[in-house]
């Protein structure tokens, strides 16, 4: 029994009429007619009984038409989706972030048109420090990542810059100098520095770092936070002050305080990151809606 068949009954019994049924089908009526009869021939009994005006089905007719339906439905539905994934129009699609890209808006903004474009696709996503999304992607893992440069090993993959934004300095509510719209690193350097871990974003450590030492800050009172994000339950606990980008400054907690930095040279970028070779569709579907902001 083949697919074809089913279409040619399931047309047939829908219209009740071989020669609309031939129309609808883009065939002329006796191969339509022919098929039928082969399928007839096949299950063993008639399934259409042919009057002078159309026709009308049998009993075994009427037991056969849903199940056929189904199987040409279900056909249909495995045809325009296995479609759908190979145009990168559906399926599913793994995207890392970095920490705190979350709070960036650009990128959610980004994210949102993407699934009202794309309905049908599903976003697996992952949030990792940066060393784990660069070997993650470039395994395979992952198809893209949202990441945070500078990022030295972010050189072996393409890049699109999606926001820039600078750094904050967060202090606690009750820091003296809290109220301060802006302040000069050098007027912190007695605070303790709230850093993330190395291995959290690399190239922006050593970029804070060296910028926080030049201003006078000491190394021995650096502590370390898990990510840059909580690097914040840190500040408004009272122990000490961090940088960050300007879009954590979100974050709502009335222990917190942020300001902007005097002759700021720090600035961060949130970039989209895909391997250079063989990029799945879906990736480039999101990079043409990039495009079109």
């Amino acid at each position: 029994m083949e697919l074809r068949h089913l279409r040619y009954f399931v047309a047939v019994a829908e219209t009740l009429h071989f020669t609309r049924a031939a129309e609808m089908l883009g065939i002329s009526q006796p191969p339509l007619s022919q098929q039928i009869q082969r399928l007839e021939h096949e299950i063993g009994t008639p399934l259409l009984k042919r009057l002078t005006r159309g026709v009308a089905l049998t009993e075994a007719g009427s037991a056969f038409l849903p199940e056929a339906l189904a199987i040409v439905q279900l056909a249909d539905h495995a045809l325009e989706k296995a479609r759908g994934v190979a145009r990168g129009m559906s399926g599913q699609m793994s995207l890392g972030f970095a920490s705190s890209v979350a709070f960036g808006a650009p990128v959610f903004d980004l994210l949102h048109r993407f699934k009202a474009r794309y309905p049908d696709m599903e976003l697996i996503t992952r949030e990792e420090n940066m060393a784990l999304l660069m070997q993650d992607l470039r395994e395979g893992l992952l198809d893209a990542a949202f990441i945070r440069l500078p990022c030295e090993s972010s050189k072996a993959f393409n890049l699109k810059v999606v926001a820039t934004e600078r750094m904050m300095i967060a202090l606690p509510a009750k820091h003296p100098l809290s109220q301060q719209p802006s302040l000069a690193l050098s007027q912190l350097a007695d605070a303790s520095l709230i850093i993330f871990p190395s291995e959290v974003a690399p190239s922006l450590y050593e970029l804070i770092v060296s910028t926080c030492l030049r201003a006078g800050f000491s190394a021995a009172r650096f502590q370390q936070a898990p990510q840059i994000a909580s690097s914040l339950g840190m500040v408004s606990a009272g122990g000490g002050i961090a940088l960050v980008p300007a879009s954590l400054c979100c974050v709502n907690n009335p222990q917190l305080r942020f300001c902007e930095i005097e002759n700021n040279t720090l600035f961060t970028d949130i970039a989209f990151a895909w391997r250079r070779n063989h990029p799945a569709k879906t990736v480039m579907h999101l990079l043409a809606l990039m495009q079109e902001a």
